[in-house]
């Protein structure tokens, strides 16, 4: 069991949705934050939450190295990390030919290589210290490669391999790793930006979740030492379809894409 309780947890990416909703809970479970995001301004409202939990706070592009490293500094200087959640991410919509390469190659650096090379610069004060726990959040887009959707596909697929090799390497290490898979969830990255589309898409309602309750259970999940968060109902259907009849995923992809436009232009 993970408690916590006057644990030091960092959190990138805390001024999103999910990252307001972790600077309460986990604050809540008796954590010493530690805060980043890109800038003061998507700062601002966490470090508020946070209050007298707050141990550091910095605003720095984890999509770069020396954002990475800055961080790392930070860290030296407020309380090395008991509990690392690397959730920090964006997206971009489109076919892979119409989405400009520097786009999706941010998307790359900020989604994956930024837990990798976090994981990399902590891991080992984790393991001198004899524990720790890595979250990584990935998604359902870490199960399917849907349509439009290549680089943060690629990105979460990434993330998902890295946390299993993670977990096996850091078995009998003390060091935990959880990976969490939530589906679409009413965050900003619902509005991310989209190319090539003759229609825009939006997501369907009935797929959306609140980052209260997807934290939540990330929350129990850190406490319970899961490998695995499916942290809303489409998360875990996604889930079972992937392993015990692929063969759907095509029809349901489709399915999604035509709805997401119907949302769009309801009459049509």
């Amino acid at each position: 069991m993970t408690n916590p309780a006057n644990r030091t947890v960092l959190i990138t990416g805390a001024g999103g949705g999910f990252g307001i909703e972790m600077v309460r809970q986990f604050r809540a479970a008796g954590a010493k934050l530690l805060l980043t995001d890109v800038s003061d301004a998507a700062l601002a409202h966490a470090i508020d939450d946070a209050g007298s939990d707050l141990a550091g706070c910095l605003a720095t592009d984890l999509a770069t190295t020396e954002g990475c490293d800055a961080l790392i500094e930070l860290c030296a200087s407020n309380g090395a990390p008991d509990i690392l959640i690397n959730n920090a991410g964006i997206a971009v919509a489109g076919h892979a030919d119409r989405v400009p390469r520097e786009r999706w190659e941010t998307l790359m650096q900020l989604n994956l290589m930024a837990p990798m090379r976090l994981c990399s610069l902590l891991i080992p004060g984790m393991i001198e210290r004899g524990g720790g726990h890595i979250v990584n959040i990935s998604s359902v887009a870490g199960w399917i490669g849907a349509q439009g959707l290549s680089s943060y596909c690629a990105s979460k697929f990434g993330l998902r391999g890295y946390g299993d090799s993670l977990a096996y390497e850091l078995d009998g290490t003390g060091v935990r790793v959880t990976t969490v898979f939530p589906c679409f969830s009413r965050t900003p990255i619902l509005d991310s930006p989209q190319f090539g589309y003759d229609e825009p898409r939006e997501v369907p309602e009935y797929l959306v979740s609140e980052p209260k309750d997807v934290v939540r259970r990330i929350v129990r999940g850190v406490r319970r030492n899961r490998r695995y968060v499916y942290p809303d109902r489409y998360a875990r259907l996604v889930q079972y379809i992937t392993r015990f009849t692929p063969w759907a995923l095509p029809h349901i992809d489709r399915r999604l894409d035509a709805q997401s436009i119907a949302e769009v232009n309801p009459s049509d």
